[in-house]
């Protein structure tokens, strides 16, 4: 096996673990809005938790501290957002992962994600260079789609 290869299967790997991760966050948080009262409360703790748990690995890494002046107040308004999605994110997942489960809630982000990835490729939004987007893609998204029908309409009450 070539390195590249190699270097491919690995990334791959990663890539998996970290969805892998996801669900587990989803289901951890929404038992800890259903502990503590609220699902905001909840979704305050986790991210005070990422920094408690990314902070000394920085500090480990000995990641150089940006210019804050320029990373804070010379970009894009936009740039902000992906904090705010982050929150929106992670309340939305603790709140509907213990209503509709896991599969259903995740099936649904991985649909709104293929669907706005496009969309954003397509413009070439948020400074990604601007793809083609072929048949081939749009009827891979249309199958994914038609799975999010399948797994909505043919499961079973418990």
């Amino acid at each position: 096996m070539s390195s590249f290869a190699l270097t491919a299967l690995l990334l791959s790997a990663c890539a998996f673990v970290a969805g892998a991760v996801v669900p587990f966050q989803a289901a951890s948080n929404g038992l800890l809005a259903k502990q503590i009262g609220h699902p905001l409360w909840a979704t305050l703790i986790s991210l005070f938790v990422s920094i408690i748990v990314l902070l000394p690995v920085l500090l480990m890494l000995k990641v150089p501290k940006p210019a804050f002046n320029i990373a804070l107040f010379q970009q894009p308004v936009w740039m902000w957002l992906g904090g705010v999605a982050g929150v929106f994110y992670i309340t939305a997942a603790l709140i509907l992962v213990p209503k509709i489960g896991a599969t259903t809630f995740f099936i649904m982000v991985i649909a709104g994600q293929l669907v706005i990835s496009t969309l954003i490729d397509y413009f070439g939004l948020f400074g990604v260079t601007k793809q083609y987007i072929p048949w081939g893609r749009i009827g891979g998204i249309g199958l994914v789609m038609s799975g999010v029908l399948c797994i909505q309409f043919f499961k079973q009450s418990p």
